[in-house]
């Protein structure tokens, strides 16, 4: 499961590199994220490119999960302190393969699907 945390309006082409440029061309079964950006086009497009399925969460559904990176300024701009690794921990098995890594300003994090 890959969760990613983007800015408002991000390019589903850049969503799709980013994932890329953390997991390769390797087959993923899922695209977690804040559920006010999986209604995002750029967000839905990258999600069908991926051949993943497409997962929303809510602010306090991702602020219960206890993450290693958390943001101050995620939590004052979407309201709590993790995306993208809460989101890859809650559709996943909580149990990381790549925890945070930015890539052009994107913020991605792979959990395994089922428990390791």
């Amino acid at each position: 499961m890959v969760g990613i945390g983007v800015r408002p309006g991000t390019a589903a082409d850049r969503i799709v590199r980013a994932v890329e440029g953390v997991v390769g061309r390797r087959r993923i079964t899922g695209l977690a994220t804040l559920d006010i950006r999986a209604a995002e086009p750029g967000v839905r497009v990258a999600a069908a490119t991926l051949g993943a399925t497409l997962l929303g969460f809510t602010a306090e559904q991702l602020a219960t999960v206890k993450v290693a990176h958390s943001s101050p300024r995620t939590v004052a701009a979407v309201g709590t302190p993790s995306v993208a690794e809460a989101a890859a921990s809650l559709a996943g098995s909580g149990e990381f393969i790549c925890a945070r890594t930015i890539v052009d300003r994107i913020v991605v994090a792979v959990a395994y699907a089922e428990p390791n």
